[in-house]
């Protein structure tokens, strides 16, 4: 019996030895591209002015909403969202991020939720639901003041 205890143990060891490691856990999901996803989950909802919910949803009410959705919670207007964000240059936007237009005022008057690939995400005004919005178009390019972030 003793003889045979080192070989056996010497074939649990080698056994043990090839099983494969557990895979990687994946990494948590960015904050940003949660509050990416709330807002995309909101295409095709109707705009409602002071709207912040499924019943409807104007441009910060949307970023409110899709922020929550984070565990984050950021100012109601547009205008106080970008004083309070953390200003972030347009060329380093990330799925997430507010962006911040002129659209009828000297001030801040729209925000949208950065969606990537040059695109955001926002309830533009009654008459039309939740939608994408491209940056590189005309109209958003010429109103677009700047850009924050809550993360």
């Amino acid at each position: 019996m003793r003889a045979a205890f080192p070989a056996v143990a010497a074939l649990l060891l080698v056994a043990c030895a090839s099983v494969p490691p557990a895979p990687p856990s994946p990494p948590p999901s960015a904050p940003g591209e949660t509050i990416a996803a709330a807002a995309a989950g909101l295409l095709g909802t109707p705009y409602h002015f002071g709207g912040a919910d499924a019943g409807g949803f104007d441009c910060s009410g949307l970023a409110l909403y899709a922020y929550a959705r984070a565990g984050l919670a950021i100012p109601r207007t547009a205008a106080e969202q970008q004083r309070a964000a953390r200003p972030v240059p347009v060329a380093e936007l990330a799925p997430g991020d507010l962006v911040f237009f002129r659209m009828h005022a000297r001030r801040v008057d729209h925000v949208g939720v950065y969606a990537g690939g040059g695109r955001f995400i926002h309830a533009p005004r009654a008459g039309l639901a939740v939608r994408y919005g491209d940056l590189a178009s005309g109209y958003y390019a010429r109103r677009l003041v700047g850009a924050g972030r809550f993360w």
